[in-house]
């Protein structure tokens, strides 16, 4: 199915938004234990929400394979969230068949860095667990009717897609 790869797509994309850290004072941020929150699109981009420590929210731009960069508020910074993408492109969802419906879980971890604005100086690691439910169509004629159908050209019915995580971020 071209959506579900479409959107595992944008999942892999979003893993990467998952270092995201901002801050919710006028000065530098002190840093520490903060959680995000994003919902991926077909299209790749994301919104995110920051909580705890330091706290933000904005859009994703993707740079390269395995980074991307949040373009938040009060500054940008870089996650590299390499290791979690190729972690996705070896996943599988688990499908029923009689259903034709799917879910993943996943969980890995990503890489804060290289921040300007009011993020210049962070790092940190992020653990993430990315989650992706589907439902796909049956066949509706030919040798295969009734059948899942789970070709790359099959539309998607339904689909639900978060990341979310946890990490701490420094600032030097």
């Amino acid at each position: 199915m071209r959506d579900v790869k479409t959107v595992l797509g944008a999942l892999m994309l979003a893993s990467v938004l998952i270092g995201a850290s901002a801050a919710s004072g006028a000065g530098m941020p002190a840093g520490g234990a903060f959680r995000v929150f994003t919902t991926p699109t077909q299209s790749g981009a994301a919104s995110i929400v920051l909580t705890g420590a330091i706290g933000d929210y904005g859009k994703s731009v993707k740079l390269a394979k395995g980074y991307s960069r949040f373009v938040l508020k009060r500054g940008t910074f870089e996650i590299d969230a390499a290791t979690l993408d190729a972690k996705l492109a070896r996943a599988n969802p688990a499908v029923d068949l009689a259903t034709c419906s799917g879910a993943l879980t996943l969980s890995g971890t990503a890489t804060v860095l290289d921040g300007t604005g009011l993020y210049k100086g962070i790092s940190g690691t992020i653990n993430a667990t990315v989650t992706f439910a589907f439902i796909g169509p049956f066949y509706a004629s030919g040798k295969n009717k009734g059948k899942c159908n789970l070709s790359n050209n099959a539309p998607t019915l339904a689909q639900y897609g978060s990341i979310q995580g946890t990490g701490n971020a420094k600032f030097s």
